[in-house]
């Protein structure tokens, strides 16, 4: 029998069998790291046709915010979540028109939260008399208010067009021309559209009734 000062001595690293370890990273990519003795090997490894998105996926943080007005601000719900872009914004309310997304600044800032389904189908306008409210609480307080979604894509940009159209006088075409100036990336779906579309001023303000 060896003793173990022999079984090290004769010890070859080609007798190491080989590894493979899969690795999948936050952003989804998926690594596939090969040892064979001293010598590591990295690869991509290739995603299932079925199981591919058919585009790139954007995991970062969505920090931008689109000035609408001095005191209407429009962001996603990073924006939200983020304590340096509230303060360097000057946020003081926030409206959260998201589903299932917390406000976690209880303490610094002023919330309301109205949880609006982004489907065609849902009723946009019965919650714009009282995110207008909120808007114009911020306004008369001399504060600044951020509106959020999830993205930033549908529901909020529909809430910030929604106001335009009831507190501004504006109408639906102008209205939408300043979202998307503000933050390109709006995009209400088209259930909201045609209901703000459709609308006039007088049935926004008298929504909530």
């Amino acid at each position: 029998m060896q003793s173990l000062a022999e079984e090290i001595v004769s010890f070859s690293r080609t007798r190491l069998r080989k590894q493979c370890t899969r690795v999948t990273s936050l952003s989804g990519r998926r690594i596939i790291e090969t040892w064979k003795g001293s010598t590591i090997t990295v690869v991509e490894d290739p995603v299932p046709p079925e199981r591919m998105v058919g585009y790139v996926q954007d995991t970062s943080w969505d920090l931008r915010v689109g000035v609408v007005k001095p005191h209407l601000l429009l962001g996603s719900q990073d924006a939200a979540h983020d304590f340096g872009t509230l303060r360097k914004h000057k946020v003081s309310h926030i409206l959260n028109v998201a589903f299932g997304v917390d406000n976690i600044f209880p303490d610094f800032f002023i919330y309301k939260t109205i949880s609006i389904l982004d489907q065609p189908d849902a009723n946009l306008l019965l919650h714009m008399q009282e995110c207008c409210d909120f808007i114009q609480q911020a306004y008369s307080e001399k504060g600044v208010v951020l509106v959020h979604c999830n993205a930033g894509v549908s529901r909020a940009p529909a809430v910030v067009i929604g106001y335009l159209m009831s507190c501004d006088d504006q109408p639906f075409e102008a209205a939408l021309s300043l979202v998307k100036t503000a933050r390109p990336t709006s995009c209400p779906n088209p259930g909201f559209l045609e209901q703000l579309r459709n609308s006039n001023m007088d049935t926004l303000k008298g929504s909530k009734h």
